[in-house]
């Protein structure tokens, strides 16, 4: 991870995955480790496998889709706030596979093979989320401060 730049408490960070690095396990671990409480992000790069989810509304769960092969990430996009007292990331992504087709949705998991690119913005101020009854899943509630 390397510091980019600082404009008065916002930071904007590269970190910079490897092959066989888990980038969903990963983000929750930085937001973690630095106590980020709102943050953005942006990456490309390459992936060996990944697993990706549609979100059913009806069933109120995902349908995992199963990318095992290796890949170009060629968007990853994404958030990170607050939910039930820990930070939590929700990202999304495109994966184009060998035959050019590409497969997106919410990213439920991605090993990383040769490298990813990410470019975290944190922000000075916290977003948190709550359980939305109707999806059973947590969103950003933009008028709180918890």
């Amino acid at each position: 991870m390397k510091l980019l730049s600082e404009s008065g408490k916002t930071k904007t960070y590269a970190v910079i995955f490897s092959t066989g690095d888990e980038v969903v396990s990963a983000l929750t671990e930085f937001a973690q480790k630095y106590d980020v409480k709102s943050t953005h992000y942006t990456a490309i790069g390459d992936a060996t496998s990944a697993k990706i989810g549609w979100y059913d509304k009806d069933r109120k769960m995902f349908k995992v889709i199963p990318l095992p092969d290796p890949s170009e990430v060629s968007s990853l996009i994404g958030d990170i706030a607050v939910f039930n007292g820990k930070s939590v990331a929700h990202t999304h992504v495109n994966i184009s596979t060998e035959n050019g087709l590409s497969h997106g949705g919410h990213l439920i998991e991605l090993f990383v093979g040769p490298t990813l690119e990410l470019f975290v913005t944190v922000e000075p101020t916290p977003l948190f989320k709550k359980l939305n009854p109707e999806f059973n899943a947590g969103t950003i509630d933009p008028a709180p401060d918890k």
